[in-house]
């Protein structure tokens, strides 16, 4: 603990962003620079506590106040390397998780909690820039193929783990590039795809092989009804039979990728979609795959249901299509500004957040349902119709009743649909391996990650349903150390998870 006096000195002061006015008008990230000094001010922050508790909060038991110490002292190396330990991709966490670390911190308790998302951001910066962030290569290879079915980060983080032990690893992946929800799922304003290709291009100098344009299971289908579009369409298909025949073992990471869907009336109306549909063709277009996206929200009138992470993401990326107004459906009540008594530290706060996206513009309705899509008289969506709803006991359970006459409508020519997922796709791959399932629909896995089926492994969204990026990292690091075992019959790769946590999912 370089300074301990370092929480009394100074504030949390944060990343600024570019304006508005500016970035709206384009794709880069919207946070200006870091400084240095300001960079160890805010590490030197950390407490360095007895009982750290942001381990608690983050699935990867990430080192946070080592690397904030060191950080503090200036010694980005020896950082970036206690960073790297456990955290497979520090450059994307720190730009895409919502820190639950932060949430857990003990200095949260009477202050604002250590900047620790910047501070890990910053360092791996650092190391990217500094040649820190080398291949590393291994002289001794087993003689084992291990196949990876899905490029999400928990796919990419079993594939180089694996590939780090030794083992022949190829990362197959459907859509027309590698990065799964990485790469099409998240607007370049939040990750600009170049740092996303730049760890890439490390994996692939390490040995990772990647094949895109690969459906695997000869029983999916390319554009299955749940999830239109999500293949590239010259996709080809390999049957999980042939794959199983070439590979000694399987790790599934595709992620939970069926969306829940809206059942009112003209949902089948044009200009209703999916919000991961919306979004792939906006990045297909920065990329340079797409002249222009069928989906656009050029001078148009958008309504986006759902009010969370992809919800916002939509919202950004609206406004950078030139949206006339953008409106954000939540059917929940507003969070308030501050932790509820029933929502103690170091719980994860359950608070009203402002993401860069609401910054721009646009409005957010909460506690409101959508009650019909109204035909605009050509078969596209003209207006949305909704109503208040309220909290209310429904046959003794906690449920949502309708407020009366609050019957609203909005004249919309774009409606998006994002409401979460539902999980994994089951009538293709899984199917055919004939993988158990859990109560909840996820793919059913023991404490090694291991499936029903022998010699074949799942992790992240497929397993644990819609989460965070640092919990696919983290599953994706235990599922590699399963498959090692398994390979090998050794245990030298970290697995952050234990069954405990697993169970407790």
């Amino acid at each position: 603990m370089a300074d301990p006096r370092g929480f009394l000195r100074y504030e949390r002061t944060g990343p600024r962003r570019r304006p508005v006015e500016a970035r709206v008008r384009d794709w880069r990230e919207v946070y200006l620079p870091f400084g240095r000094q300001e960079l160890t001010e805010q590490a030197a922050r950390c407490m360095s506590c007895g009982i750290a508790f942001c381990h608690e909060g983050c699935p990867l038991g990430n080192l946070i106040p080592e690397w904030n110490d060191l950080v503090e002292r200036g010694r980005f190396a020896e950082a970036s390397d206690r960073l790297h330990a456990t955290n497979n991709f520090p450059e994307l966490t720190g730009r895409l998780c919502p820190a639950p670390c932060e949430g857990s911190c003990v200095l949260g308790i009477m202050s604002e909690p250590v900047l620790i998302k910047q501070v890990e951001l910053e360092t791996a910066e650092w190391a990217a820039s500094s040649g820190v962030f080398a291949p590393h290569r291994v002289s001794t290879r087993t003689g084992k193929k291990v196949a990876i079915v899905g490029s999400g980060p928990a796919g990419l983080a079993a594939a180089q783990q694996l590939t780090r032990a030794g083992h022949e690893v190829v990362v197959f992946e459907r859509a027309e590039r590698i990065g799964g929800l990485l790469r099409y799922g998240i607007p370049e304003f939040k990750l600009e795809k170049s740092v996303l290709d730049r760890r890439l291009a490390q994996m692939a100098e390490e040995g990772t092989q990647f094949r895109p344009r690969v459906v695997v299971g000869r029983s999916a289908l390319l554009r299955a009804p749940e999830v239109p579009g999500a293949a590239a369409p010259d996709a080809s298909v390999v049957s999980a039979s042939a794959l199983r025949g070439e590979f000694d073992a399987v790790v599934l990471s595709g992620g939970s990728t069926r969306p829940r869907d809206l059942t009112v009336p003209g949902r089948d109306l044009r200009g209703v979609h999916f919000a991961m549909d919306y979004l792939k063709s906006a990045n297909l277009v920065c990329e340079g795959a797409l002249e222009s996206s069928p989906t656009s929200a050029s001078g148009k009138r958008v309504a986006i249901i759902g009010g969370g992470d992809t919800g916002a993401d939509c919202l950004g990326t609206a406004h950078r299509q030139g949206a006339v107004s953008v409106t954000q459906l939540e059917i929940l009540s507003m969070p308030g500004s501050a932790r509820a008594p029933d929502n103690p530290w170091p719980t994860w706060p359950l608070i009203l957040r402002t993401t860069s996206a609401h910054e721009e513009g646009g409005e957010r309705l909460f506690s409101v349902a959508t009650t019909e899509l109204v035909d605009d008289g050509w078969g596209a969506v003209g207006a949305l119709r909704a109503e208040t709803v309220e909290t209310a006991t429904v046959d003794g359970r906690p449920g949502l009743v309708t407020v009366p006459e609050t019957a609203f409508e909005l004249e919309v020519d774009l409606v998006l649909i994002a409401m979460g997922f539902l999980g994994p796709e089951v009538n293709g791959l899984v199917a055919e391996l004939g993988l158990g399932l859990d109560a909840r629909g996820n793919l059913a896995v023991d404490e090694s990650f291991a499936t029903s089926v022998p010699g074949v492994y799942a992790c992240g969204d497929m397993v644990r349903g819609q989460s965070l990026i640092v919990w696919a990292i983290a599953e994706g690091r235990s599922a590699a150390a399963g498959v090692d075992l398994y390979l090998t019959g050794r245990n030298d790769l970290p697995a952050p998870i234990v069954a405990g946590q697993l169970a407790l999912r």
